[in-house]
């Protein structure tokens, strides 16, 4: 320990710092929760029931990363390249021209049009946002690394050595998205899928560390969290037990219609639309920090994003209520 504190304190004195490095997620006030942002050296989960937009929160959070002129590689297990592109563009115009921003829809259909002798700045001129988000997808894509990823070939080994290829090229250690945890390829014989989970999520941890980085990971729910009403919690990730012990912090989304109280309906019946425009993610562990911390983000699904200012929610939340329509 007195070889630790000596390396710490020369460290901090040649202007660096021995502790994890803090990597702004760009949504607020998340970040301010959780001291600043994900960390180097700690896991971070994402749960939250089939199609509220986990990908696009992650993808939100890798954009952050690479417009700050930090490198990040994402695990892609259910998208290609291409649709990964087509959201970064649109994400950038939504960031830059807001709501009037041209929408994913325009710019898939520009990269579907088969019209030669026209590049896709040729057919995205003219609309609001679509030049400048493709130069600023340029401007930072040597720094954007995306993997195909196969449930079949693509192990913690693979992940690993893929963190390791961009860190040499960069200089830095990419925040590693994997989307998702339990596609992860594993040698799965005589393991049940709790030890493939438990399997996984160690091995996760271990290269946070070992790599100096921070790694995020989406979890998939078990039946019970997908349930219409049900707000998911911790304990309904697949192989939950496991993977609240390992990750440092757990961020759980909720449409925010299937969690607010019953009272909140019945007595407004004009939120009921306006909250399905809304997703809470909830702060469910923080291990050096508050948890237990409910935030509300406008989804912008239309532009691939949601708004990045947030705030917390002042509604009475449920696990459970009585469907109101």
């Amino acid at each position: 320990m007195t070889d630790v504190l000596r390396g710490a304190d020369q460290t901090l004195r040649s202007g660096g710092t021995p502790a994890g490095a803090v990597w702004p997620t760009g949504f607020e006030p998340l970040d301010t929760y959780l001291g600043g942002g994900f960390r180097s050296r700690e896991l971070t989960l994402i749960a939250g029931p089939q199609g509220l937009g986990k990908t696009t929160f992650v993808t939100q959070i890798l954009r952050h990363q690479v417009h700050s002129g930090r490198p990040g590689l994402m695990f892609s297990f259910e998208h290609d390249a291409t649709t990964m592109l087509e959201r970064f563009v649109a994400l950038e115009a939504g960031l830059i021209a807001g709501i009037d921003a041209v929408p994913l829809r325009r710019i898939r259909e520009a990269m579907e049009t088969v019209e030669g002798g026209s590049g896709l700045a040729d057919r995205l001129a003219g609309t609001a946002g679509g030049q400048e988000a493709l130069d600023q997808v340029n401007r930072y894509g040597d720094l954007l690394f995306l993997h195909r990823s196969s449930g079949v070939s693509t192990t913690l080994a693979i992940i690993e050595a893929e963190a390791r290829d961009v860190a040499a090229r960069t200089g830095t250690p990419p925040m590693i998205i994997v989307d998702y945890l339990q596609k992860v390829a594993v040698d799965g014989t005589g393991l049940t899928s709790l030890d493939v989970s438990e399997e996984i999520v160690e091995g996760l941890k271990d290269m946070s560390l070992t790599l100096d980085a921070p790694v995020v990971a989406i979890v998939a729910s078990d039946l019970e969290g997908t349930r219409e009403g049900q707000r998911m919690r911790l304990h309904h990730m697949r192989g939950s037990s496991a993977l609240a012990y390992e990750a440092d912090v757990v961020l759980v989304m909720n449409q925010k219609f299937d969690v607010v109280a019953r009272h909140h309906l019945v007595y407004n019946t004009a939120n009921a639309e306006r909250y399905r425009d809304w997703v809470v993610v909830s702060v469910e562990k923080n291990r050096t920090g508050l948890d237990r911390i409910d935030l509300e983000f406008r989804k912008r699904f239309e532009q691939s994003r949601f708004d990045p200012e947030g705030a917390a929610v002042e509604e009475q939340l449920v696990d459970e209520r009585v469907f109101v329509e």
